[in-house]
């Protein structure tokens, strides 16, 4: 790559200023760009007049910079001396520069009020400010970048448009005003955050239904695909108030308010009353929702290192109301959370699209852009699981971790285990398996130990629960 031209337009203020210059040109010469200075580049006999056009008009000059003290600010104003010369030349070039990427004022210092010297011309435009010490190293790297036209932030690839967004009608949650006020009231502590969220949960809860697949016309597993994907702006939403919950009103009183929203949402997941004729999956798109609302819930607690409020929400249990009339238990663990999707395993041989999980394929890919890293999901799907194990004895009523297919070889504890080496941590994190001793994990080791096809598996893949939970250095160091 050819090294880019830099031409430096100043004035001789005083000796001071002039050193200064001197130093910043080394520095950027230094730095692989070719800079043009009058003191290196203007000799006896030349014309200095021609020599400053030249310099500012020269298409090979990339790049112009103004370093702008209080008497180059005068000069440039009062089209006096040599500066005045080139403002003459460089204010035509600016206002005529369509791109406005070729001229830059440079602040060495700045005024008794602490304003930057600008020449008039100038005022309106952005500049680089190398006045202040403890920020000359950031504000250099942005005069370097804009010298090599790399700047730090960039346009990103414009992509396609969402699926969900062809051919059908926009479906709305209803819950973005609500979301607002609740999200802002937390975040400042209003005397009215509790009701606010009230009425952004019961407005979810109530609203959700609008989302129901009715009638679906061609392939429901492509029905259900589109559903969940246009749900994704309500998801973020929630995502941005739990996490607002954890950093500002982690308190019981708002975790009794998300388990009986959540359990609010279990009907949901079966059949209404109204319906006659139904298959099991028509509420594949509920079940899939408000399993990936409740393991987000969760990451986002662990990962904010609220154990306590954690072991809460999963020590609870969920009514559900709908069950007594049938003489039917009607209290529920949160493994209620986690069914079995038939029609995206239907999807799977349908398109042929040898998945080993579809389930956990959309968790992984709905990730990105949810503000919380997959690894914390598939944190979180461990500790449900290693849970549900401890405190569930039926095989069948127990927590299914699909994110975990995406563990692979990874043989080193998630990170709140590796952090329970230490016993202060250990007490800590304790809480949210639900046990009081390392030994109240014994027993569970033993069993995935004697009889591996108690651990999940996706064909030949599976994981090592004995490994992600750290066993051995549990709780062993100070």
């Amino acid at each position: 790559m050819e090294n880019p031209k830099l031409f430096i337009s100043y004035c001789w203020s005083t000796p001071e200023h002039e050193q200064w210059v001197i130093d910043l040109s080394t520095e950027l010469t230094e730095s692989g760009i070719h800079v043009i200075l009058d003191k290196w580049d203007l000799k006896e006999g030349h014309d200095a007049f021609a020599f400053m056009e030249k310099m500012v008009t020269d298409p090979s000059v990339k790049k112009v910079a103004m370093i702008c003290d209080e008497a180059y600010a005068s000069r440039a104003d009062g089209r006096s001396g040599g500066v005045g010369t080139e403002t003459q030349i460089i204010s035509r070039e600016v206002y005529e520069d369509q791109e406005q990427g070729k001229f830059v004022a440079i602040i060495p210092n700045r005024d008794e009020n602490g304003q930057a010297f600008l020449p008039t011309y100038y005022k309106s435009r952005i500049y680089i400010d190398l006045s202040e010490p403890d920020k000359y190293s950031d504000n250099y790297e942005k005069l370097l970048r804009w010298v090599y036209d790399k700047p730090l932030y960039t346009r990103p690839e414009i992509g396609k448009k969402p699926s969900f967004l062809e051919g059908t009608e926009s479906v709305s949650l209803g819950t973005s005003t609500s979301q607002k006020r609740a999200l802002s009231a937390i975040k400042e502590s209003k005397q009215f955050a509790s009701g606010a969220l009230d009425e952004y949960l019961h407005t979810f809860s109530i609203n959700l239904e609008r989302f129901r697949l009715i009638e679906v016309e061609g392939e429901f597993d492509e029905a259900l695909i589109i559903n969940v994907e246009s749900f994704l702006p309500y998801r973020n939403e929630f995502l941005a108030l739990i996490l607002a919950i954890s950093q500002y009103a982690p308190n019981e009183e708002n975790i009794h308010k998300l388990h009986r929203f959540f359990e609010s949402l279990i009907p949901y997941m079966d059949k209404p009353s109204h319906i006659n004729s139904w298959k099991e999956s028509d509420f594949d798109n509920f079940k899939f929702i408000i399993h990936e609302l409740f393991l987000y819930t969760v990451a986002i607690l662990l990962k904010s290192e609220q154990f306590k409020l954690t072991g809460k929400l999963l020590s609870q249990q969920y009514y559900i109301e709908g069950k007594a009339q049938y003489g039917q238990p009607t209290m529920f663990e949160y493994q209620i959370f986690r069914e079995y999707l038939r029609s995206l395993d239907h999807r799977n041989d349908r398109l042929k699209l040898n998945r080993l999980s579809i389930h956990a394929d959309l968790l992984k890919e709905r990730s990105n852009g949810s503000g919380v890293e997959f690894k914390h999901l598939m944190q979180a799907d461990f500790l449900l699981f290693i849970r549900s194990d401890l405190h569930n004895d039926s095989y069948y009523q127990r927590w299914f971790p699909d994110t975990l297919l995406y563990v692979g070889h990874f043989n080193n504890p998630f990170e709140i285990f590796a952090r329970s080496s230490s016993k202060a941590y250990f007490e800590k994190m304790k809480v949210a398996l639900g046990i009081n001793e390392v030994s109240d994990l014994d027993k569970l080791i033993e069993i995935y130990t004697n009889d591996p096809q108690r651990v999940p598996r996706w064909h030949f893949d599976s994981f090592n629960p004995r490994a992600l939970l750290g066993y051995e250095l549990l709780s062993t160091r100070a």
